[in-house]
């Protein structure tokens, strides 16, 4: 009897006893090296920038249109500093499609609004308009730093980093204390902390003249000195502020990490490190780092943009391939994390269909909300076609579901890749704390995750 439930039952194992001690040291190598890549990339741009760099060292080039191509040729398009398309040449023509693993390196964060400096008795303030679903009560109290660039009439740009390194001063959002709010605390969650109350705190000592807004005179005085701007500027910038913490280990036996932008750069740089590992594959394999998911994947450097059509478009016209032959025959991991079942919060989760830590890299069949709105739905045939090369791979795996029917809901780029035939399923991180300032992941399922994208590239 005990041979047949094995044989017809479906049990998960929890990671670690599944995995050989040979290959923990490989784990703890690439998390650290995961580590430092988040902890240098809290911005869409900053993770562009670092990706560029990493990818220069390994013989990378900038893709040009008309440039000849051949197989094993690395190439890379920079979509304005902000997204990023890579690819190594595959063997065989772009007709026999492309593998692609697409990933978003924007997260959640507060954005200075066009106009942000402004005093309220004798404080200053920058006003903020936040960027991508939030819970606002958790951005009050908690370190802050400015990153972001500005963009100058005369066509330069400055680059602005405030609150990185150790030594460097940190900013913060006010919140009432306990003893006087009463009325406050009668308020749902999500009326608490409104977001027009999301000021974030930047200087107190008032400019030595006679004048109004002494304190923002000597802010914007301090900025000045700093980059060379002054407050008309800021109609042309892109700042914001991200949470001021170092990414580090979580836990006693150290087996989780703790920071900010999990999502989606964890598997951002599961797709990137992949890529850079593929050698002589068969097919192309491309790797994209898009930005604006979190708001819809909307714009130029969003993944409804035509900026990725564009790309293969010319690596096909390279090869006297047309687009749709080569998009038809591609196979894509949209490589988002997905939520981690979280024992303190049972009553959202279907526990059966929901991912959990140390389990492995997340499939999600769909997304979408309420009737599976919004979702590409991934064909029965994908989902096999991703269980073979994972079982064949040794990718430690789980399917995953975004919380129970009728409780919400999300979506990725997954839908955007369908939407141009070809066949895609997200697979990704689980998440604990997604979302927040500060979220949580296993260092198994970051692993995971990278050998299963290295799968899917590799595969034959």
């Amino acid at each position: 009897m005990s041979d047949m439930r094995n044989e017809l039952f479906y049990e998960q194992k929890n990671g670690y006893d599944r995995l050989p001690l040979s290959e923990r040291v490989k784990l703890e190598d690439y998390c650290r090296c995961y580590m430092e890549f988040l902890n240098d990339s809290r911005t869409e741009r900053e993770a562009v920038k670092n990706a560029v760099a990493e990818a220069k060292k390994r013989g990378f080039v900038e893709f040009r249109r008309g440039m000849d191509i051949k197989p094993g040729m690395k190439v890379f398009m920079n979509n304005r500093g902000k997204a990023l398309m890579l690819a190594v040449i595959g063997r065989k023509f772009l007709s026999e499609g492309a593998v692609i693993a697409g990933a978003h390196i924007d997260s959640p964060r507060l954005d200075l609004k066009q106009l942000p400096v402004m005093e309220n008795e004798e404080i200053c303030y920058f006003k903020t308009h936040y960027y991508g679903g939030i819970k606002k009560y958790q951005w009050v109290t908690i370190p802050l730093e400015l990153h972001g660039t500005v963009a100058l009439k005369n066509g330069r740009t400055v680059d602005v980093c405030i609150g990185r390194k150790r030594e460097e001063p940190k900013f913060v959002i006010t919140d009432l204390l306990p003893h006087l709010a009463a009325d406050q605390m009668k308020k749902t969650m999500a009326e608490g902390i409104t977001g027009e109350g999301l000021n974030i705190v930047i200087g107190s000592v008032p400019y030595d003249d006679e004048g109004k807004d002494r304190v923002k005179l000597a802010i914007l005085s301090i900025l000045n000195d700093m980059y060379g701007i002054n407050e008309e500027d800021f109609l042309s910038a892109e700042l914001c502020a991200v949470p001021a913490f170092d990414v580090c280990e979580i836990g006693l036996d150290r087996s989780l990490i703790g920071g900010y932008g999990h999502d989606d750069r964890v598997c951002a740089y599961a797709e990137l490190k992949a890529l850079f590992d593929v050698k002589d594959p068969e097919k192309t394999c491309v790797c994209i780092l898009a930005d604006k998911e979190e708001t819809g994947s909307d714009g130029v450097s969003g993944m409804q943009s035509s900026a990725f059509d564009d790309f293969m478009e010319d690596l096909c016209a390279a090869q006297r391939v047309e687009l749709r032959h080569c998009f038809e025959k591609s196979f894509c991991i949209s490589a988002d994390v997905t939520n981690a079942f979280d024992p303190n919060y049972p009553e959202v989760s279907e526990k059966r269909n929901e991912s959990k830590i140390n389990y492995g890299m997340g499939i999600c069949k769909f997304t979408g909300a309420r009737g599976k709105a919004g979702t590409s739905d991934a064909s029965a045939e994908v989902v096999a076609k991703l269980r073979r090369i994972f079982d064949e791979k040794e990718v430690t795996w789980q399917m995953a579901e975004l919380g129970k029917v009728d409780q919400g809901g999300g979506g990725t780029i997954a839908k955007y890749m369908a939407n141009r035939n070809i066949d895609t399923i997200d697979a990704g991180v689980p998440v604990l704390s997604m979302h927040a300032p500060f979220e949580t992941v296993s260092k198994f399922d970051c692993y995971m995750t990278y050998k299963g994208v290295l799968a899917v590239y590799t595969d034959r």
